[in-house]
């Protein structure tokens, strides 16, 4: 039972970490970051199972967490209103070309990351896009101005 409290707890961590990082970060993974998961993934494995080596010990706690995993998934399709708090929304970051500073600033996006995400998606100037989302997801998505 105590193995599957720590995943619990883990896994409530995890879950607020990922909401803290923001989404940006983990939607590219630069090779530190790539680092840095694995380092933390060995972490977290320490703190679960601790000296229990048992396969037991290892199917009570990847259970939890794909019981939790379905879990938090269901929650968020049956109840709406907890999207928004486990999975975020998306955010419009630039509006008729103008970047909207508030809300890169919550984002830790810079305007240079904005137009290169443009440009990779066949966008020549900000000036062309009526809108760019950054998704739930972390990738940006851009609707151009109609040519009318």
């Amino acid at each position: 039972m105590d193995l599957v409290l720590r995943a619990a707890a883990v896994f409530a961590f995890v879950l607020i970490l990922t909401r803290v990082i923001g989404r940006r970060e983990l939607a590219s993974l630069a090779p530190l970051d790539l680092i840095l998961l694995i380092i933390l993934g060995d972490a977290l494995q320490q703190g679960l199972t601790q000296d229990d080596y048992s396969v037991t010990g290892a199917v009570l706690v990847v259970g939890t967490l794909a019981v939790l995993q379905v879990a938090t998934s269901w929650i968020s399709f049956r109840f709406p209103f907890t999207r928004r708090v486990l999975e975020g929304e998306p955010l419009i970051v630039l509006e008729d070309g103008k970047p909207i500073d508030r809300n890169l600033k919550r984002e830790r996006l810079t305007v240079e990351e904005l137009a290169e995400s443009a440009r990779l998606h066949e966008i020549g100037s900000l000036d062309e896009v009526r809108w760019a989302v950054l998704e739930r997801n972390g990738e940006l998505s851009f609707i151009k101005k109609s040519s009318n």
